[in-house]
């Protein structure tokens, strides 16, 4: 009598997930171009900034190395997050890979994950990078107060997880690959402009600010700015507080918000395509 086996259970999403992330991890670090604009922008963009500035002095004493390193910091997880994603995802798409892993026992869950985990990855990377040359080139004093580091923990992973869902969801905007760059780059400048992170936040029209403090990057670069600049600055944020209480709640329900726009809009293939 032959015995009938039973059929295997697919793995989770999770595990799935995981082996994503590593795929995904691997071929990025393959792709030369992107890994050199995605590690050296925000550096380049310090320098820049740094030797621009090298002979101002911002309130408290503090260089423009150290102020703007904060902002550099939140720039390249946003550029790693949302920039990265909303770009790569429709390219993905529009070449079909989408299409084929839609065979596959991926659920978007687990290409969620594989994304995500992707960003962590490469973000922890480029802030250990940046950090090293803006501590050793740039004279950037590294906090080592360990509160400090709790806080930079927390708003690291919401600014990397809020922002990856929402470049997830953003990448049904453009209507094709060739489009993406195009559509996608001039939102973050503008966001960047507008958020601190590029200029002095509190010397920006109050109306800006207003329009900046509704979306995440705002919040990602005033947490930074709480971790890297001295406990003094503090008095120069509008409101005299870094609100990061505030700031919490806005970047966790961007977070919310993303992952369930995310799971509506996805989709493996082209509008156009049916």
């Amino acid at each position: 009598m032959s015995t009938l086996t039973a059929p295997k259970s697919l793995p989770s999403p999770l595990k799935v997930g995981v082996s994503r992330t590593k795929l995904e991890v691997k071929q990025f670090f393959r792709e030369r171009e992107q890994l050199i604009f995605t590690f050296f922008f925000p550096i380049i963009f310090l320098g820049i900034f740094s030797a621009v500035f090298s002979g101002t002095d911002f309130a408290g004493g503090v260089n423009a190395a150290t102020y703007f390193t904060p902002g550099m910091i939140a720039s390249g997880i946003f550029l790693t997050s949302f920039q990265s994603l909303a770009i790569t995802i429709a390219m993905e798409r529009d070449e079909d890979l989408l299409k084929r892993l839609r065979g596959t026992p991926m659920s978007p869950q687990s290409y969620f994950i594989g994304k995500i985990g992707l960003v962590l990855c490469t973000s922890i990377a480029q802030f250990a990078l940046l950090l090293a040359i803006a501590g050793l080139l740039l004279g950037v004093d590294i906090p080592s107060e360990p509160s400090k580091w709790l806080n930079f923990l927390w708003i690291f992973v919401l600014g990397t997880a809020s922002g990856s869902v929402l470049g997830i969801a953003f990448s049904v905007v453009p209507k094709s690959g060739k489009a993406a760059s195009a559509v996608v780059t001039p939102v973050v400048l503008l966001l960047q402009f507008m958020s601190g992170v590029y200029f002095v936040y509190s010397d920006l029209p109050s109306w800006m600010r207003g329009v900046a403090s509704v979306f995440p990057l705002k919040w990602l670069a005033q947490g930074m700015r709480s971790v890297f600049l001295p406990d003094g600055f503090v008095v120069n944020e509008p409101g005299g507080s870094w609100q990061l209480g505030l700031g919490a709640v806005v970047l966790t329900v961007w977070l919310i918000a993303g992952l369930v726009i995310a799971q509506r809009v996805f989709r493996w293939t082209r509008r156009d395509a049916g």
